[in-house]
């Protein structure tokens, strides 16, 4: 069975890890520090934590106003509250003032399952990367989470990091090094590429080994970094294979596919298909059954390559 671990709980771990080293991070909640698990960082560091209640938009102003006094920030909550709630303030305090605020959010897309449509942030990655100044990062597993906030820490401007609820399978193992702006190469292959992030890597690496028996060969990528996006990957897969796949827990305008299908409209155009939520919302259920009522699973993967590669 594939190993599985919580990327919340490595956000958690690595915040103490670098509250250790400096002195000058202060971490913000609101009000859901148990969940997102910057609980930890409150109890190694209570002078440097801020529970500011259930006012997301505040938090994001507190932490506008920290970082512009020269500190490095974490702000945490759900990914919905850390989106939709507070694009304002993201906006007009963050974005245009290019401040020093990384913004990581748990419980993103429908894996939070039984909160329901009201809880499941889909619209994101559409919001975030629409922020001019913001790097926008999705960890595919626990480890590569604790790698990323690390780099998160060190590179100044604004972050914004996507978070799961449940823990997902590891796809990366210790010693793994986080480069931010690249894409990372799980899998070779000449026949197709898939273009994965979040927890659709692993179900990803899961139909390229149905395909493989199919006789179709999928080099599969993580791209963690969404924006900014790795183009010259995205290229030479294009150039290599001759068609991408783009799979992603997300509505179908604005995340990484559209990302990803710009840059080849514009310099490669090859044959692509998607894999995501389409145009709609999901209903209340477990994760599981959910991701596999909207598509979102191997099977759907595998659909989605076998339908690319028919085009070329």
């Amino acid at each position: 069975m594939t190993a599985e671990a919580s990327t919340r709980e490595a956000y958690g771990n690595a915040l103490v890890e670098l509250g250790k080293r400096d002195p000058n991070i202060v971490v913000l909640d609101a009000d859901l520090s148990p969940s997102t698990m910057t609980r930890f960082f409150a109890e190694a560091f209570p002078d440097r934590f801020f529970d500011c209640g259930l006012e997301e938009q505040n938090m994001i102003g507190i932490a506008a106003g920290l970082a512009a006094s020269g500190k490095t920030v974490f702000a945490s909550s759900f990914a919905i509250f850390a989106s939709c709630r507070c694009f304002d303030q993201l906006r007009m305090c963050l974005s245009q003032m290019e401040l020093n605020a990384k913004v990581v959010a748990s419980h993103s897309g429908i894996t939070v399952g039984e909160d329901g449509g009201s809880h499941h942030a889909v619209e994101d990655l559409a919001l975030y990367c629409s922020l001019p100044g913001f790097t926008v990062v999705v960890p595919s597993d626990a480890v590569e989470t604790a790698e990323a906030v690390k780099v998160a820490a060190s590179t100044p401007g604004p972050f914004y990091v996507r978070l799961s609820r449940p823990r997902t399978p590891l796809v990366h193992s210790e010693g793994y090094h986080f480069t931010l702006g690249k894409a990372v190469v799980l899998r070779p292959g000449k026949d197709v590429t898939i273009i994965a992030i979040g927890v659709m890597v692993a179900k990803a690496l899961e139909a390229a080994k149905v395909l493989a028996k199919e006789k179709i060969d999928c080099q599969v990528a993580s791209m963690p970094t969404v924006k900014p996006l790795d183009e010259g990957f995205v290229l030479q897969a294009a150039s290599d294979t001759g068609s991408i796949v783009v799979a992603e827990e997300h509505l179908a305008h604005g995340g990484l596919g559209s990302r990803v299908a710009q840059v080849v409209a514009r310099e490669k155009p090859v044959p692509m298909c998607f894999v995501n939520l389409g145009d709609r919302y999901a209903l209340s259920g477990k994760p599981e059954e959910l991701l596999q009522t909207c598509g979102l699973t191997a099977d759907g993967v595998a659909a989605a390559v076998r339908a690319a590669v028919q085009r070329k």
